[in-house]
């Protein structure tokens, strides 16, 4: 029997458990509480001009085209073309309605202040990690733990939740956080948490510390792996729930930083410039029932315990089982259940990461398709508000425009071949005159300039506010460079467009044919693609482009001039995602000045907090090639204090395979490296997970480090 002494402290707290029911899908709200105020009069009016512009819009390109295919009578594959334009048309018109309102409250002079009052107790941080590098998220937490005890101790406390299931990854993570463990526990705490089963993934690992320590926090502030979140943003958050107690969830604006990859700069020069835009529209229109975005967010603890609990989906993956984007059905079923979700779009040192390559976001967009499409169960379901059913269609529509745009170019060529082979019948109907086929192409040309103003209106709108803020402006690097930047964005988002099309194209495909994602960890890395990857990954991209671009030649030169956006984008696939990738292909950019964002000259002093701590964890002894068993005998405290958060075995070894071939080999090999030679990875994971193995372990200890029957730490009596 092992018995723990005193002196080793616990990574985790006293339990402080809550009731987490699980919910249906179809479950009408029993005596909703109108626990928010209604309307504001702004969101009503940012509703209604959202919905006109979009309806007028719409109407006006379908009436258009229309006009437009009616030579003679709009058949066959012409009404499939005009179908399919005007659901793309609806859909950029919807976008382009959100960033002119964004616009429009970007501009507004009179700002309204949120109210924010002082809070009692203790908000919990918490910080689920999958297999992540355990130095760059120890570097984010030493800043905001330092600027949290100096703005305010004793208000906060960490809770790193690892989901981890790879042994290496799961001591590395033990052996980067333990020193911080506990570490001014009365001011601001780091506790540690790994789970053996990570059922349900992120939305389980929550919910399992919602039920077992969720009731000594008010709120809890939800994060990921890659964010960062400074002291003032963490306080106000925490203020503005205390001053509205109808509210469930307040999402924040997070800013990219760190971007160092083509790619990933990409995405961060749209973030700063053109997300602004966006998110002022979002919030207009959501009110009370915005949306959750999974991390940098405040949550009520108690109501998300209470409304949250996740239907589990009819059937198998992909479309069946748990719920994968947990985060817009959390924000649905809190409003369902009468909380208030806003997004507060003016507070600011909330951060992330971006993905470094374009192969990364095809990767992460595989898994966001599939959560995104599970959501049409929700669409009709009872009791949702339909500001949430509209946050819905948005998440389904964002990838099924991929097959919408991809089927619109098809008919489009195929109407081309139509007019090419096909001779036109001038007596079509029993008449003495012929029937001239007359197609408008004026009203195409001016139908496809407004389609590109739509499309591209929200980034003119970026660099107009940008502009008008002098100060804005210079941190971009002044008038010209953030036009330069701008253009720039905007022609290689243009080129790497397509290739994202026909990438979801494949992900939708994919996901209706039941090929479940399974569960990645993202790529933190600067996501260097060698050219093999990216020919592996794009070669049919590049064959779909050049027959498009060859097809459109044969057919005529204007049609080839037309698609050339498209078919440019699909030829150069392969350098353009080789390009995507690697620190020091992106830094060009950076050394001409262009697409810089603002925290890159003056950084906020969260992200210089971040970056202190990060250069200093190079001088720590931590060697990345080092196994799991090897970290814990060569590292005697690291040993026992792992000992020392094992609980007990439950009594089910005969029933394990792995426990009882690794316990065998432990007693059958004389050195560590003999026992790793023959170890498999599940064999490794049930030492590490079961205290009897664990115990036995400590031969491999240096002789001078064991303990005895009355060590400091763990002692067999």
């Amino acid at each position: 029997m092992l018995v723990k002494d005193s002196a080793t402290p616990l990574a985790l707290p006293q339990t402080s458990p809550l009731e987490m029911p699980r919910h249906s899908v179809n479950e009408a709200p029993q005596a909703r509480k109108k626990r928010v105020q209604g309307f504001a009069l702004t969101t009503v009016l940012a509703r209604a001009f959202v919905l006109l512009l979009t309806v007028g819009l719409s109407w006006y390109g379908a009436t258009e085209m229309y006009d437009v295919l009616n030579t003679n009578a709009v058949a066959g594959l012409q009404w499939a073309f005009l179908v399919l334009f005007c659901i793309n048309f609806t859909w950029i018109s919807f976008a382009f309605s959100q960033a002119t309102l964004g616009l429009v409250f970007q501009l507004w002079p009179f700002s309204r202040r949120r109210k924010e009052q002082a809070v009692e107790g203790v908000t919990a941080i918490l910080l689920p990690v999958y297999n992540e590098d355990p130095l760059r998220i120890r570097a984010n937490i030493q800043a905001m733990h330092e600027d949290l005890m100096q703005q305010a101790p004793g208000k906060f406390a960490f809770f790193i939740l690892s989901d981890t299931n790879k042994a290496d990854a799961w001591i590395a993570e033990e052996q980067a956080f333990q020193p911080l463990l506990n570490d001014d526990a009365a001011d601001c705490p780091i506790y540690y948490r790994r789970r053996h089963k990570n059922v349900e993934r992120k939305a389980g690992n929550i919910a399992q510390w919602v039920t077992g320590y969720g009731g000594d926090y008010e709120c809890m502030i939800v994060l990921d792996a890659d964010s960062l979140m400074g002291a003032d943003c963490l306080i106000s958050l925490t203020r503005r729930m205390a001053a509205e107690p109808g509210l469930g969830l307040i999402q924040t604006l997070p800013t990219i930083i760190r971007a160092n990859t083509l790619y990933s700069r990409i995405q961060q020069f749209a973030n700063h410039c053109f997300g602004p835009i966006y998110a002022s529209g979002l919030a207009a229109w959501h009110g009370y029932s915005s949306n959750f975005w999974g991390h940098n967010a405040i949550i009520r603890t108690k109501a998300f315990a209470e409304a949250c609990g996740l239907p589990m989906l009819e059937g198998k993956a992909p479309f069946g089982g748990h719920v994968m984007s947990h985060d817009f059905m959390e924000a649905a079923l809190l409003r369902r259940a009468g909380w208030g979700v806003r997004f507060d779009t003016d507070l600011k040192a909330s951060y992330e990461e971006a993905p470094p390559s374009l192969v990364d976001v095809i990767v992460r967009d595989r898994r966001w398709c599939q959560g995104n499409l599970q959501h049409k169960a929700f669409v009709f379901a009872k009791g949702f508000h339909f500001a949430t059913r509209l946050h819905l269609m948005s998440g389904i529509m964002s990838y099924l425009s991929a097959v919408f745009w991809l089927m619109l170019i098809v008919v489009g060529f195929a109407l081309a071949v139509q007019a090419y082979f096909v001779r036109p019948e001038y007596f079509a109907n029993p008449s003495l005159f012929p029937t001239w086929p007359v197609f408008d192409f004026e009203k195409a040309r001016s139908l496809f300039i407004l389609s590109m103003a739509l499309v591209l209106a929200p980034k003119v709108y970026g660099w107009l506010a940008a502009m008008l803020n002098i100060r804005r402006c210079m941190q971009f690097g002044g008038p010209i460079l953030l036009t330069l930047s701008t253009l720039v964005e905007t022609v290689l988002s243009a080129l790497y467009a397509p290739i994202l099309m026909l990438s979801q194209f494949q992900v939708v495909y994919d996901v209706f044919k039941g090929r479940d994602s399974g569960w990645k960890p993202q790529s933190r890395d600067d996501g260097a693609t060698s050219w093999k990857v990216a020919a592996r990954a794009h070669c049919s991209h590049t064959l779909l482009g050049l027959g498009l671009a060859g097809g459109a030649l044969f057919l005529s030169e204007e049609l080839f001039y037309w698609s050339l956006p498209i078919s440019f984008g699909l030829i150069l696939s392969i350098p353009l995602s080789w390009l995507s990738g690697g620190a020091k292909r992106g830094n060009v950019i950076r050394y001409l000045g262009l697409m810089r964002a603002p925290e890159e000259k003056r950084p906020h002093p969260i992200v210089a907090m971040q970056h202190r701590h990060s250069l200093r964890q190079k001088g720590l002894n931590f060697d990345a090639s080092l196994s799991s068993l090897k970290r814990l005998v060569s590292d005697s405290t690291l040993f026992y204090w792992h000992l020392a958060q094992m609980p007990i075995d439950e009594p089910n070894k005969a029933f394990c395979r792995a426990w009882i071939c690794a316990e065998w080999q432990i007693l059958n090999s004389d050195n560590i490296q003999n026992l790793l030679d023959h170890l498999s990875e599940k064999e490794c994971l049930a030492i590490l997970e079961h205290r009897e193995l664990m115990s036995v372990m400590q031969k491999y200890l240096p002789k001078g480090e064991r303990i005895t029957a009355r060590g400091e730490r763990l002692a067999e009596v």
